[in-house]
């Protein structure tokens, strides 16, 4: 697997490539499935919600600042 050279890094990639097979053959699909489920579709949604929850935080605490108009 990893060969870096950098033993925490090797050891951590090999760890996570490791759980990805465990996780596939759990839900019964291939290694490259669940790297696009995870990578390609629910990472960025996670990205995209997190950042409306922060916008919609950013104005509730810049409405709360300002008082009432």
């Amino acid at each position: 697997m990893a060969n870096s050279g950098i033993h925490w890094i090797d050891w951590t990639f090999n760890a996570a490539v490791r759980w990805l097979y465990a996780s596939a053959d759990l839900f019964g699909i291939s290694y490259e499935e669940i790297n696009v489920w995870l990578f390609v579709i629910i990472g960025p949604a996670l990205l995209v919600a997190s950042l409306l929850v922060n916008l919609a935080l950013y104005r509730k605490i810049r409405r709360v600042r300002l008082g009432p108009l």
